[in-house]
């Protein structure tokens, strides 16, 4: 996805350091107040957060940025790679208001510091330090700061660099040692299950319609034909979980998809728990599938020959696919719909709301009912 722009108008902010007003933090902070003043306070300070800030927060961390910023590609957060005086670089996560609670964000974390204690090649936060009385920590080792900047508060992580590549999904090489991965990360996370974070199901998808219902997004002309497809849906989606009587649940990472997935030599590690949740295994295996039905059995099988190296999978999982493929589809509308006041979206989804966007959302959800009436993939 593109990168968020960050150049609104705005009003100065006043330059603040904890250290002598000698160096490069200090001079990259001065330059950024003077090119892209800060904005005023609320909703809009998450929004457009300005490079200012960014180095504020991570000097109140005893982070010393050098200036060089490059904000990476996120709509629910604001993600920024800095570097730092001593040579380091880190990423650093403002997480946005409201969506999850301070208890959420912790949990996710342990999650991924479990993982990295498993040798699961995940990407998981530092422990923070606070050298400023404007940080406070949170978590067992801190791992979340609330930052208070100009009035401000705002929840912060951060992570070492890491980079890499898309992985080749065409490959089965790739799809098998992906498996073994998720197999490893499945092992972990059937320990136990997330106390405060949610669990995937149909009740996603009805809290979606709700909500796209109650916005008024969705024309008029085209609301009949999108509410009869997404209650058939519905009713599919739940038909389907409910046939699993004794369906096992995990925690997940929640959103694996190859975006997600960085690649090197020595194979894969993964990036962004943010949508951690509780769920069948299948959830975090039927993103790496595409093509025809027969092209996703032979990459479901790719998958599993790994995955069952490591962890235990339920073939009826494979029912759910296409009923997960819904629901994630359904609660993409909604998810635009919420963050439509977030500058960023109307840039970037010019088309919602417009009525072929939902003509052909409508025409998507009944190819998924059809997809939903066939027989489920077979390993």
């Amino acid at each position: 996805m593109p990168a968020i722009a960050t150049n609104h108008p705005v009003t100065p902010a006043p330059v603040r350091t904890t250290e002598s007003s000698v160096g490069l933090f200090d001079a990259a902070r001065a330059y950024h107040a003077r090119m892209i003043p800060s904005q005023s306070d609320g909703p809009a300070a998450f929004s457009n957060l300005e490079p200012g800030r960014v180095l504020d927060a991570l000097d109140a961390l005893g982070l010393r940025p050098d200036g060089r910023l490059l904000q990476l590609n996120s709509y629910e957060n604001r993600v920024f790679q800095a570097h730092l005086e001593d040579g380091d670089a880190v990423v650093a996560k403002f997480y946005r208001p409201g969506r999850w609670s301070d208890a959420q964000i912790l949990e996710e974390h342990a999650f991924a510091h479990e993982l990295v204690n498993d040798d699961v090649p995940v990407v998981a936060p530092r422990a923070l330090q606070s050298v400023d009385p404007a940080a406070v920590l949170l978590g067992k080792p801190p791992t979340l700061a609330h930052v208070a900047l100009d009035n401000v508060m705002y929840r912060v992580a951060v992570s070492d660099r890491h980079s890499g590549r898309g992985p080749e999904l065409e490959d089965p090489n790739v799809l098998e040692w992906l498996g073994r991965f998720l197999g490893r990360l499945h092992a972990v996370g059937q320990r136990s299950a997330f106390v405060h974070r949610r669990a995937i199901g149909p009740a996603w998808v009805a809290a979606a319609r709700e909500r796209l219902l109650r916005g008024g997004h969705i024309p008029e002309n085209e609301r009949g034909s999108w509410i009869a497809r997404c209650d058939e849906a519905l009713a599919l989606i739940e038909q389907a979980f409910a046939g699993m009587s004794t369906l096992r649940v995990l925690r997940l990472h929640g959103d694996f998809h190859p975006g997600n997935i960085m690649w090197r030599d020595e194979g894969p590690h993964v990036v962004d728990l943010d949508d951690a949740c509780n769920g069948p295994a299948v959830q975090d295996l039927w993103m790496l599938l595409s093509g025809d039905a027969q092209t996703m059995r032979g990459q479901v099988a790719t998958l599993l020959e790994g995955y069952r190296t490591f962890a235990r999978f339920d073939d009826r999982e494979l029912v759910l696919v296409e009923p997960l493929r819904t629901l994630r589809m359904i609660c993409h509308s909604a998810w635009i719909a919420e963050r439509w006041s977030d500058p960023a979206f109307p840039i970037a989804f010019p088309w919602f709301g417009s009525g072929s966007y939902w003509s052909q959302q409508a025409m998507q959800i009944s190819e998924q009912i059809d997809a939903m009436r066939e027989p489920a993939l077979l390993s």
